[in-house]
């Protein structure tokens, strides 16, 4: 049975065509895509399941290979993508909507940011809300400052704005442009190969976009499992905390991806939209709640001192952090970026699929100016208040020798600050509540974004499809920890680096696609058409009248009538 849905209307080409009711049949599965996807993704399941020690050792090689000879390409790529979305917001660009000329935004600004606000949040806030901020203050970045020193607290917190705001939400914006402007400007389909059109022509649905729909599923995928790992780090911390399980290992980890796992795909595949929501809703509010409770209970006046410290720093080392690589540094810088930027950068791009449609999707009618300004703002803010209260609270109870750094293990730090305020138990349970649900409410819409790309575009991918990425995800995240055995973390961060890297390449080209696809905008056709005319009067006023002449309009000629010269004595 057939069902009608909104549809962006319009050929490729032809921007403003009003939207269409567009007939959709079943998802049609592009076997090609997914099968391929699907064939290695269960091999990497299937060798780390039975051969955990060669997937190990082989992962760490590659990932060896990797940092010494293109990590530099993820350092420049990053700061590209920043400098590419405020180019886009402050040219002349910054004009062309995300859809038709008249056409009104789809939300209303506060709504709009209200989900911005949502989208900046998640596990990996609350994962190292506190541990990054903490750790670069006790073990700065080499060659940096003395550890713990004051210098050291505006170090930390620069490093953390560094990876935390125009970074991360800069490639975020490029895809999600890219998505929007081709669908709701151009027509075309939410495939992320379908903002490829303009640099690949006719071959826009050949082997080359299959290429381009594959790399777009592994890179979401495995940045999925990235979260679901350390979602599942932190629930297994926060269980032993609160006295409910004693043993910290692998099969406790495994038993909670099961259970988030069994959680999101039930929750993406129910339909019951407005019960994920209602939770979302509920989640956004704890997370507020916590905070304003960590603010109210922590040190309070040293978080407020904070929040222009950090901004003046970040500010002032931006030049320095953007630049730093293993040339300078050496080992310990290469070993520090594998750690800390690289990681970040390719867990970003992993989910750039995912966070760009889900940008795109809700900033239908939004100027691109506006489309960049609120992506990278609003979360830059968001990020900017959560780490100087998580992060400041640590870093001030490590001043007064609380010790809460520990081992310096990232998922025992949250607790060890929480446990040095009030109401412990209380505030690790809605730690773990928080981290469960951001995942869930996040991590079914990744799963049906992976369906989307499996079944040419469909905005209703099948149920079966979505069960499987989701239990897909599961397997890949908890080889992800196993492979990194006493140090889970270094498995996620390992394999997400792997993974990301064919995407970076991809999003570097599409930078390249979407500058070329603006340039040739109706909008800028007529500007610059616009711009020749008027120049083609002034030549022509001033030379037959001596520079006194007045433009005017008048209907266009008939076929036998002379062309109006554009000026009037």
């Amino acid at each position: 049975m057939k069902t009608l849905k909104i549809g962006s209307g319009g050929r490729d080409g032809e921007p403003g065509s009003p939207a269409l009711f567009q007939a959709e049949g079943p998802a049609r599965t592009d076997w090609i895509v997914y099968g391929l996807t699907a064939g290695l993704s269960m091999a990497f399941v299937i060798w780390g399941a039975v051969w955990t020690d060669s997937l190990s050792s082989t992962a760490q090689s590659v990932l060896d290979w990797l940092l010494a000879n293109v990590g530099w390409l993820f350092v420049l790529a990053a700061t590209g993508f920043v400098i590419f979305s405020l180019w886009l917001a402050m040219s002349k660009y910054g004009r062309i909507p995300l859809g038709r000329e008249d056409e009104e935004p789809e939300f209303r600004t506060v709504s709009w940011i209200a989900m911005m606000f949502s989208a900046g949040m998640g596990i990996g806030l609350m994962f190292f809300g506190v541990a990054e901020p903490l750790t670069h203050f006790v073990d700065p970045p080499p060659g940096t400052v003395a550890p713990q020193s004051e210098p050291a607290i505006e170090t930390a917190m620069a490093t953390t704005m560094f990876h935390w705001t125009l970074h991360p939400w800069s490639i975020y914006a490029v895809l999600g442009l890219a998505i929007g402007y081709g669908h709701y400007r151009r027509g075309r389909s939410q495939l992320i190969s379908s903002a490829f059109v303009p640099l690949i022509g006719r071959h826009g649905t050949g082997p080359v976009s299959k290429l381009i729909d594959i790399l777009a599923l592994f890179a979401t995928l495995f940045g999925s499992a990235a979260s679901l790992g350390i979602g599942a780090l932190q629930i297994r911390t926060g269980l032993q905390e609160a006295g409910w399980i004693e043993s910290l290992g692998t099969t406790v980890l495994v038993l909670i991806i099961v259970v988030l796992t069994i959680g999101f795909v039930l929750s993406a595949v129910s339909g019951i939209a407005r019960g994920i929501q209602w939770l979302s809703n509920i989640n956004m509010v704890l997370a507020a709640v916590l905070a304003f409770f960590v603010f109210v209970v922590g040190p309070t006046v040293f978080i407020l001192e904070l929040l222009p410290t950090s901004i003046g720093s970040y500010i002032r080392d931006f030049g320095e952090m953007a630049s730093r690589s293993g040339a300078t540094g050496g080992k310990p810088m290469q070993d520090y970026l594998a750690d800390w930027t690289i990681f970040y950068w390719a867990w970003w791009i992993s989910w750039s699929p995912f966070v760009g449609m889900f940008l795109a999707r809700i900033s239908r009618g939004r100027t691109i100016r506006q489309f960049v300004a609120g992506v990278i703002l609003v979360p830059s803010v968001v990020s900017l208040v959560w780490f100087a209260i998580f992060g400041g609270t640590a870093i001030r109870q490590q001043h007064e020798h609380l010790d809460p750094y520990g081992d310096g293990s990232e998922e025992q730090i949250t607790f060890n600050v929480l446990g040095n305020l009030p109401w412990e138990l209380l505030t690790a349970i809605v730690v773990m509540i928080l981290v469960a649900i951001f995942f869930v409410s996040g991590a079914d819409a990744a799963s049906i974004v992976m369906g989307t790309l499996s079944q040419r575009g469909s905005a209703s991918p099948a149920r079966w499809m979505v069960i499987f990425w989701g239990a897909m995800t599961g397997g890949v995240a908890a080889i992800m920890l196993v492979i990194g055995g006493d140090k889970a973390l270094s498995g996620i961060q390992n394999i997400t680096f792997i993974g990301a890297l064919p995407f970076a390449i991809v999003l570097i080209l599409l930078c390249v696609s979407l500058a070329k696809d603006i340039r040739d905008d109706p909008m800028m056709r007529r500007q610059l058409k616009g711009a020749e005319v008027l120049e083609g009067a002034v030549v022509s006023g001033t030379e037959r009248h001596e520079g006194e002449f007045e433009l005017v309009t008048q209907p266009a000629p008939e076929d036998d009538e002379p062309p109006p010269t554009g000026a009037r004595p």
